[in-house]
């Protein structure tokens, strides 16, 4: 029997650009408003300050302005599904390039980056396609990447910070499908099925595929805690301890094929 082909996700991309600047102001009124003692403090993300978090997700808008500026690829390279597993083997020029933003004056960096992020996509068609550094992607699918960046970002500034940072619906949605529908991809099947309301259901696993009443293998948790399952902020075991995964079902085990990105 032949392998399942991926099933990709629409996204409607009007919202999904409006998603990702609302989400990026979000985060630059949080970070305009932070004292130099917290911009210096630390954050879960290894040597990374909160200073440098804050150039990061500037980084995650500025940089695809930056490539929309450049000569158009001649194929795509890069499917949407296949981007989250992709991030994992650029770990450390991200982080070089991270290192390299002048966070002198954040707010300016911030005004310039939203500025710049609005006109560079203003009747830019959705099939654009994008040099990234993973391999081009088409703009709609970028764009929803970015939605990943940003809101898995603003839960590390509030961990960090406490700053209460709000999240955008509609991408804290996109982010929620994306990692949801690349943990199908990773491990397809139909023998666990997996909920993140309100956004997401997925089937994964190898097995006897459920159709209909209750699944015997359920997997449901909230989108935060789903998002910090999948980018390794969390662990599987302390969630579950936690009440915040509640898993039935002798296949509903999904430690082994987490995270799904880095």
């Amino acid at each position: 029997m032949p392998p399942a082909k991926k099933r990709t996700r629409s996204y409607d991309s009007a919202r999904t650009r409006a998603a990702v600047l609302a989400q990026f102001r979000h985060v630059r009124e949080a970070v305009t408003a932070l004292t130099p003692e917290q911009l210096d403090g630390p954050t879960r993300l290894g040597e990374w300050t909160v200073r440098e978090l804050a150039a990061h997700l500037a980084m995650a808008l500025a940089s695809m302005t930056r490539k929309l500026a450049e000569p158009e690829p001649a194929r795509r390279e890069l499917a949407l599904l296949d981007w989250p597993l992709a991030t994992v083997t650029e770990a450390a020029s991200i982080d070089e390039d991270t290192r390299a933003i002048d966070t002198a004056d954040l707010a300016t960096l911030y005004e310039e980056t939203a500025a710049r992020y609005e006109e560079a996509v203003a009747d830019v068609p959705d099939a654009r396609l994008v040099p990234t550094r993973f391999g081009a992607m088409t703009l709609a699918d970028f764009l929803v990447t970015r939605t990943v960046e940003l809101v898995v970002h603003t839960d590390d500034l509030n961990a960090a910070t406490g700053a209460g940072i709000p999240y955008d619906r509609q991408a804290l949605a996109a982010c929620t499908r994306l990692l949801a529908d690349a943990l199908a991809a990773k491990a397809p099947g139909g023998a666990v099925e997996v909920r993140i309301p309100p956004y997401a259901v997925v089937q994964c696993v190898e097995g006897p595929r459920h159709t209909r009443g209750t699944p015997p293998n359920v997997v449901e948790t909230d989108p935060l805690t789903w998002l910090r399952l999948a980018t390794g902020r969390t662990e599987w075991a302390t969630e579950l301890d936690g009440a915040r995964v509640a898993a039935s079902g002798e296949r509903a085990d999904l430690k082994d094929l987490l995270p799904l990105m880095g």
